[in-house]
């Protein structure tokens, strides 16, 4: 009979690094994309002056 492989244990905690890695890239990008999607909600309200400000400073410069 054959003798039982030993088993590679660089294999499995390569795997766990690998899940690892995923897992706090994961993380990140909910992160970001929860954030900005607060952050839209909340400047998506109230638009701010400076925006309007160029944006009647702009249409009364181009009636020259």
């Amino acid at each position: 009979m054959n003798k039982p492989r030993k088993k590679n244990p660089t294999f499995g905690i390569a795997v766990f690094i690998v899940i690892a890695v995923l897992l706090v890239i994961a993380t990140l990008l909910y992160n970001a994309i929860s954030g900005k999607r607060e952050f839209d909600r909340e400047n998506a309200a109230a638009p701010s002056v400076a925006s309007a400000a160029a944006a009647t400073a702009g249409a009364g410069s181009s009636a020259q």
